[in-house]
């Protein structure tokens, strides 16, 4: 992290199909959700951790690529 408190590692999430969701999940003692995202196919998210959040859950069929490989969400 840096000052900010960003990462400067990013990850790519494009989805596959109409409606892939996109969660922003806290850091702390009790884990929320914070921020949602709704994507259609084709839609491209760049996003980045923060000091604020700590995890990234998808939700349908998307490929998500991040500087330690990549993945398909089916």
């Amino acid at each position: 992290m840096d000052k900010l408190g960003v990462s400067s590692d990013f990850f790519v999430i494009k989805a596959l199909e109409d409606g892939v969701q996109v969660i922003g999940l806290t850091r702390g003692n009790d884990t929320r959700f914070h921020h949602s995202e709704k994507l259609d196919q084709g839609e491209i998210m760049i996003a980045q951790f923060t000091e604020h959040t700590s995890a990234v859950k998808v939700r349908g069929k998307a490929l998500i690529q991040t500087s330690h490989g990549e993945i398909e969400n089916k």
